[in-house]
C-alpha cells in the first residue's frame, strides 16, 4: 500500500506525459541496469553513492527514486533527498514492478548522449509547424524533461549537429525522420518503445496534419489550424515551442481521457 513516501506504478504512469510529472531518478546498480538497460519514460540514471553531490540539481522538484525492487537503495536515496528538503518518494516494486505491470520502458541505447549538464541536445530546422513541435513535446514529456532544442537554418542542421554534438531530427537522411508514410513523431513513439493507445491516437493526428492527409483523423484540421496559428503568433521559435507544449498537453489529455466526452448546447431543458 502506498504511503506518503512511496508511489504506485499505476499512479506514476498517470503522471508521466503530463506537465505535473515528477523528476524520475533511476538508481539501479550497474549490474541490474546491465541486465535490463531500459528506463521508465523520463527517468535519468544517477548513482545512490553520490546522492549528496547531485541532490542540489533536483532542489525544488518532486522526485521519484527507482531501484530494482523498490527497497533499500531507493529508500535510502529518497531519505537522503528528504534530508535536503527535497520531496522524494520511492516507486513501489521498483523497476521490476513497473515491468511486471506491463508499462512502457525506453531502451537506453536509443537516448542520445547527454551533455555535461545531463541534457540531451537536439537540432532541427527553424520555423517549426507541426512535427518539429510535436517531437520536442514527446521528448520532454517521455524521454528527457531537460532536453534542449536548437532551431537553425535548414541548410545548417547537419553542420550544427556535428559542431555542437546535437542529434538532428526531422530532416532528410537522418535516423530521427520520416519513414515511408510515417512522420518523425510516429518514428519516435515506436523507437522509444512508448506506444500506448493515447500516443498512437495522437500520432495519427500529427501524421494527418503534418502530411496533408487530413482524412486520417477528424481532429487533424484543428491541430493544423492551431499549429499554423502559433507559427504566426511567434517570431521566436523557442517561444513558439513553449506555447506548443501546452497545446500538445491538451491534445494528449484528450487522447487519453476525454475521447468519449461530448458537449452539447443548448442543454436538454424540458420545454414549457
Amino acid at each position: 500500500m502506498s504511503s506518503y513516501t512511496s508511489i504506485s506504478s499505476d499512479k506514476l504512469s498517470r503522471l508521466i506525459g503530463t506537465s505535473n510529472a515528477p523528476t524520475l531518478i533511476d538508481v539501479r546498480l550497474d549490474e541490474d541496469f546491465a541486465a535490463d538497460p531500459r528506463l521508465i519514460p523520463g527517468a535519468a540514471r544517477r548513482s545512490h553513492v553520490d546522492v549528496q553531490d547531485w541532490a542540489p540539481r533536483v532542489a525544488g522538484q518532486s522526485v521519484v527514486v527507482i531501484c530494482n525492487n523498490g527497497q533499500k537503495i531507493s529508500e535510502g536515496t529518497a531519505a537522503w533527498l528528504r534530508c535536503s528538503n527535497i520531496a522524494a518518494e520511492v516507486l513501489e516494486g521498483g523497476h521490476l514492478g513497473w515491468r511486471q505491470a506491463g508499462l512502457p520502458t525506453v531502451p537506453a541505447d536509443k537516448i542520445p548522449r547527454r551533455d555535461g549538464r545531463g541534457r540531451t541536445v537536439w537540432v532541427t530546422r527553424s520555423r517549426p509547424k507541426i512535427d518539429r513541435i510535436a517531437c520536442p513535446w514527446l521528448i520532454r514529456r517521455f524521454v528527457d524533461p531537460a532536453a534542449v532544442f536548437l532551431f537553425v537554418a535548414p541548410a545548417e542542421v547537419t553542420s550544427v549537429a556535428e559542431r555542437f554534438d546535437a542529434t538532428p531530427f526531422d530532416i532528410e537522411d537522418v535516423f530521427w525522420s520520416h519513414r515511408g508514410e510515417f512522420c518523425t513523431f510516429d518514428v519516435m513513439v515506436q523507437e522509444f518503445g512508448i506506444s500506448t493507445p493515447a500516443l498512437e491516437r495522437l500520432a495519427t493526428m500529427v501524421r494527418a496534419a503534418d502530411t496533408a492527409r487530413l482524412d486520417l483523423s477528424p481532429e487533424a484540421p484543428g491541430l493544423l489550424a492551431a499549429s499554423l496559428g502559433l507559427s504566426r503568433m511567434y517570431d521566436d521559435d523557442l517561444e513558439q515551442l513553449n506555447a506548443g507544449m501546452r497545446l500538445y498537453d491538451a491534445f494528449y489529455r484528450w487522447c487519453r481521457d476525454a475521447i468519449k466526452e461530448t458537449h452539447n448546447w443548448p442543454t436538454n431543458k424540458v420545454k414549457p
